[in-house]
């Protein structure tokens, strides 16, 4: 079994102002989206440094609005009915990616408007740029002992541990660190490899809806239901793999209707 490193949520303190790692992560996944993005932009023209600074603001503004509106819509819904103000006490907690996911998508028409690029065009070059912020998202619920995975069953499984925040006080699956390899780190190569080279407009955003729906509904085995939702369906079905199979289908309709219709937005300098 592994020791839960106990690492502080509170990463500075200065008086009365206190930085969470959590925020930390979130600068992190902004930043590295900014970086990708510059990097991504030189191999292709039409694109700058402004668009790429305003890409990242309306893509950071999507997922915090969106991010936190999906969580009280998806999970909380219950508790916004009895106090609507509790919609902006982000500090209590609560971010859901499938908002955020909505909340990009429709922060990037406000920005396709501005700078006259095509949707599509603009979700394919962003996807690859996507899954390194979820890696720090991930991370951030593990150093805040949060989203914990399911009981381990097996005495002999290596990678269990407890977190100080279960009540239960039970080994569990470190699932925090599973969905960051495997929704953040693996994705993101499989999107990075994918998107190097010229590919049908919308292709790029299918393997994302694909890779992170699969990859999402697959680590919800591993991971401790809320505990205000359960399993929804089925007996053993969660939320965030309702809410997951949806991008599976969309994004494998999207894939086929890609390479049917063969337009590309760039070609290698």
């Amino acid at each position: 079994m592994l020791t839960y490193p106990n690492i502080d949520p509170v990463a500075l303190s200065l008086g009365p102002v206190k930085v969470h790692w959590y925020g930390i992560m979130y600068l992190l996944a902004f930043l590295c989206a900014w970086g990708l993005a510059t990097y991504r932009a030189k191999q292709r023209d039409g694109w700058n440094a402004e668009m790429i600074s305003d890409l990242v603001f309306y893509g950071a503004l999507g997922v915090v609005l969106g991010g936190r509106i999906g969580y009280v819509v998806f999970y909380e819904f219950d508790k916004f009915l009895d106090n609507p103000l509790w919609l902006f006490q982000v500090w209590t907690g609560g971010m859901s990616f499938h908002g955020g996911f909505i909340g990009v998508m429709l922060a990037m028409i406000f920005w396709c408007r501005k700078y006259q690029k095509s949707w599509f065009e603009t979700l394919d070059f962003i996807a690859p740029c996507v899954p390194t912020g979820l890696m720090f998202g991930r991370i951030g619920n593990f150093i805040g002992g949060e989203l914990y995975g399911r009981q381990v069953t097996d005495p002999s499984y290596p990678f269990g541990m407890i977190f100080p925040t279960d009540p239960l006080q039970l080994v569990r699956h470190p699932s925090q660190i599973y969905q960051a390899l495997c929704e953040g780190l693996l994705l993101f190569i499989v999107l990075w490899w994918f998107s190097s080279k010229p590919r049908p407009r919308m292709a790029v955003s299918a393997v994302f809806l694909i890779g992170y729906g699969v990859a999402r509904f697959v680590m919800e085995f591993f991971r401790e239901p809320d505990v205000d939702q359960g399993f929804i369906l089925l007996g053993w079905v969660t939320k965030g793999q309702l809410l997951s199979f949806p991008m599976i289908i969309v994004g494998l309709l999207m894939f086929w209707y890609a390479y049917q219709r063969k337009q590309y937005d760039w070609h290698i300098k």
